[in-house]
């Protein structure tokens, strides 16, 4: 008998019940497809598909202080208290890097505050491949009599759902029509909405799970999160309801078209915000000090990066590899830059990649295919 694969997610044996073909991911087992990505892509981009994010990390800080220790090792603005009629809650997260006093990132992250004006609990949604990073300079930053953190991977779960049926379908099978669709409609990335109080001890009411807006992919997305059996138990729900299980192949094209670097593949601990294109996303230069701050506001005020992440359409070629180089558009042959993440895009029937291209650049060589430089959407 074949063993089955481990995987990192509350989701895992019914993923694989119905066909999931895995792969790994910075030491994760995840689901790559499920036996059909030419269809997991349409019903992401023209009705709706569901993907379980459950291998990213989820993490809350609480204590005596936790908002006023976060903030300086956050880099963005800190989320304010939710506010709550009885029967939802509602609130927005923010998006941060976190750095080095050299500027580098150790990782990015979704910050949430939960909890009320009177405790407060911050869940920090972190990528995979920052997650030992990340743990390391809270380890070393945060006081545990002011800020605890506790990782609630594990009794926790993660999906997404995409596409433009995919706000319909949450208003009614994860928030009971708890939401007006027009809060829904007009929701700015990072707007959250649960449909119960999130507890101040985990981060979730029993009965209650968080849906997020998120622009990690296109069309429409939200991501969702809870404890592990109410999760589950949504997933059974949309999947009942007809939604298609989708994999990481589709979730990383539609990123990838979306214009969106992820952690790990676009960028790694010798990144500096400026160079991967998430400044105006991630800083917050109003705010208070936080480490790398010095070297943000330098590069700002009187500086520059040499490189930049590009967004290139490389046109209807045999995908390359990522890390492929590319070349100076005069024929001298010099190095100028190199891919990080290839797919091929049904969107814009081509090959599109990411990739740090030289500042000033606008056109490079790749082979001997010409192709012209776009910015990253920050």
């Amino acid at each position: 008998m074949t063993e089955s694969p481990k995987m990192n997610s509350a989701l895992s044996a019914d993923l694989l019940e119905v066909g999931g073909v895995v792969t790994e991911y910075h030491g994760r087992t995840l689901v790559r497809h499920f036996g059909d990505p030419a269809a997991e892509y349409v019903a992401a981009t023209e009705a709706a598909a569901v993907f379980d994010r459950s291998h990213r990390a989820r993490l809350t800080v609480s204590g005596r202080s936790p908002g006023q220790m976060l903030t300086g090792l956050l880099t963005g603005r800190i989320p304010k208290t939710p506010a709550s009629d009885g029967s939802v809650t509602s609130g927005t997260g923010t998006y941060h890097a976190v750095l080095t006093a050299k500027g580098k990132m150790i990782s990015d992250l979704w910050a949430y505050r939960l909890g009320n004006e009177e405790k407060e609990v911050y869940l920090l949604d972190v990528p995979v491949a920052g997650l030992s990073g990340l743990r390391e300079h809270l380890k070393r930053f945060l006081p545990p009599r002011l800020a605890t953190v506790s990782d609630v991977s594990t009794e926790t779960a993660a999906i997404s759902v995409v596409g433009p049926d995919s706000m319909l379908m949450l208003g009614r099978l994860a928030l009971g029509l708890r939401v007006d669709p027009g809060s829904l409609a007009t929701a700015d990335e990072g707007a959250w909405f649960c449909s119960g109080v999130p507890d101040s001890g985990s981060g979730f009411a029993l009965d209650g799970i968080m849906v997020v807006r998120t622009e990690e992919v296109w069309p429409n997305a939200w991501t969702v999160y809870g404890p592990a059996d109410a999760v589950r138990a949504l997933w059974r729900a949309l999947a009942a309801q007809g939604i298609k299980l989708s994999g990481l192949g589709v979730w990383t094209t539609l990123r990838v078209e979306a214009g969106r670097p992820v952690f790990g593949t676009d960028m790694d601990e010798k990144t500096l915000p400026p160079e991967v294109g998430v400044l105006e996303r991630a800083i917050d230069h109003t705010k208070g000090c936080y480490t790398g701050q010095e070297v943000i506001v330098r590069i700002r005020d009187r500086g520059h990066v040499n490189k930049h992440l590009r967004l290139l359409d490389l046109g209807d070629i045999p995908a390359p590899r990522r890390g492929a180089e590319l070349l100076a558009s005069d024929g001298s042959g010099k190095v100028v830059g190199n891919l990080t993440s290839v797919v091929q895009s049904p969107r814009a029937h081509s090959v599109v990649a990411l990739g740090y291209v030289r500042r000033g650049v606008s056109t490079v060589l790749l082979g001997d295919r010409s192709v012209v430089v776009d910015e990253v959407k920050d």
